[in-house]
């Protein structure tokens, strides 16, 4: 992931439903990403009680949850559910195998599924690194992805809003 961050558009997400999919495994840190989505939902205008927050054991859980929060909801049957996005937030570190990678290639590929399953826009919030360093700097150090991840999560609702009409 570049550490050349896309500018905030400043939309206004009073409106927004958002639901939000964190893993368990490595849970320090996903709180700290967790955290940092909030923050930036709250900025935006997105009332807490339009955010739904459901937690899993691990990351490869996340695209079952999201596939869930996504079809939750009357209008489902018309192709996507009561949340105008919905987010996946996980961490993966490198350890002695590349099991790491298999499965944020694993999640990064079922995210996309569920999205265009569900018709409901997913961001993939998991994040696959080298070392706990690279982890602790995206997650709770001077790299916010989380307020990355949330303005995805608001370009993405706002243009699903505009694609419903």
């Amino acid at each position: 992931m570049s550490l050349d961050s896309p500018h905030a558009r400043g939309i206004t997400g009073a409106a927004f439903r958002i639901g939000l999919v964190a893993a368990r495994y490595n849970e320090t840190l996903v709180d700290g990403l967790l955290a940092r989505v909030r923050a930036r939902l709250r900025a935006a205008g997105v009332r807490a009680a339009n955010v739904e927050v459901v937690r899993v054991p691990g990351s490869h859980e996340v695209p079952w949850a999201a596939h869930e929060l996504a079809l939750t909801g009357k209008a489902a049957k018309r192709g996507g559910g009561r949340f105008d996005c919905v987010l996946g937030l996980g961490v993966l570190i490198a350890g002695d195998t590349s099991h790491h990678e298999m499965v944020g290639q694993s999640v990064s590929a079922a995210l996309q599924r569920v999205a265009l399953k569900t018709r409901v826009p997913v961001i993939n919030g998991v994040i696959v690194v080298n070392s706990p360093a690279q982890a602790r700097a995206r997650c709770v150090g001077r790299i916010n992805r989380g307020a990355e991840f949330a303005e995805a999560a608001l370009a993405m609702a706002a243009l699903r809003r505009r694609f419903s009409r």
